[in-house]
């Protein structure tokens, strides 16, 4: 095996074994002298000599919401040509659902956990940290801020408020994300921010209670459209909700962007491709899942890696437009 990757023994074995950094080159030699030799490694045999599984556990709120679907990709990816192989499990926005995985997980020995949205609150993950080495996407705990990779989701609200404020609109509503989450809380308050900054109004009847799922996003935009106060924009705290937001006002003969502008937050992998092609605040999702994938490589390598920074921009395309003179008519419910 060394001779045909060109490589010593103990390249060999830290690449197979994981257990020691190797330079990316010669990783890649012995990857392939793997796959010429046919050569597959017994994990079993394998975590009885280091006290490994060679496995990580991946606990998302939802894993087939296609935000976290992303982000697990990217961390799938991340994994390629390792030993590691990833372990998923919901968290159903439960705290007790999230326990329960992070403990069943943990009974079965990963080697690390990585949380994406965790709702669990900042003592019970530094307990959980000192039983397992953690990493947290989406949330920020000052004790574990080396773990942490947390997105600046107020300005990425404040942008998107913004961009509908330089187009003229005025009246902007709000499809919010569920009560107490830090995402949606951010996000809720760089919306009033943006509007508080311009000077314009921001009454209660335009911000909508929504749960991060295309239904409530109907039900919502159904009673924005009800309540008699008047907006020609909305801002939706996620793009699956301007889905729910887009179907609403299809159905109450609405057109986008020329009777409602639409923006919303993420930039979903499929958001580029919806009629119209969305505007929305765009999240690296993927990088970000591959990012996760490295700092817990180094983690269980010894190292103490720093996560990047992922600054959010915006993803201008047809579903705003200027405001038209006249607002938008409200048809009968």
């Amino acid at each position: 095996m060394a001779r045909v990757a060109g490589v010593s023994v103990s390249t060999v074995s830290r690449t197979i074994n994981g257990t020691a950094f190797v330079a990316e080159d010669k990783r890649q030699a012995v990857n392939r002298a793997l796959q010429e030799l046919g050569f597959q490694p017994n994990y079993l045999a394998k975590s009885l000599i280091t006290g490994r599984s060679m496995t990580v556990g991946v606990i998302a709120e939802d894993i087939v919401s296609p935000y976290y679907a992303d982000v697990i990709r990217g961390f799938e990816h991340g994994l390629f040509d390792t030993p590691y192989q990833p372990v998923l499990q919901s968290g159903h926005w439960s705290q007790q659902r999230e326990s329960g995985a992070i403990e069943t997980l943990i009974y079965r020995k990963v080697d690390a956990l990585v949380l994406l949205g965790s709702t669990l609150p900042g003592e019970e993950l530094l307990d959980i940290a000192g039983r397992v080495p953690l990493v947290v996407f989406g949330r920020h705990v000052p004790e574990l801020d080396a773990r942490c990779l947390t997105l600046d989701q107020y300005q990425g609200a404040y942008l998107a408020t913004r961009h509908l404020i330089e187009l003229g609109h005025r009246d902007i509503a709000h499809l919010r994300g569920p009560d107490g989450q830090q995402d949606a809380e951010e996000r809720l308050r760089g919306y009033q921010a943006a509007l508080r900054d311009n000077d314009l109004p921001s009454p209660p009847e335009l911000v909508v209670q929504g749960d991060f799922l295309e239904q409530a996003a109907y039900q919502g935009t159904l009673r924005l459209l009800g309540n008699g106060c008047p907006f020609t924009a909305i801002f939706a705290a996620n793009d699956q909700m301007a889905v729910g937001a887009r179907l609403a006002l299809y159905r109450q003969g609405l057109r986008v962007p020329d009777d409602v502008s639409l923006v919303g937050f993420d930039d979903l992998p499929g958001s580029a491709f919806t009629t119209p092609p969305l505007t929305t605040v765009h999240q690296p999702t993927y990088q970000i899942g591959r990012a996760l994938a490295a700092h817990t490589l180094g983690l269980l390598q010894g190292e103490m890696p720093t996560l990047p920074d992922f600054p959010l921009t915006l993803s201008i395309r047809e579903s705003t437009r200027s405001l038209r003179r006249t607002a938008a008519r409200r048809p009968a419910l």
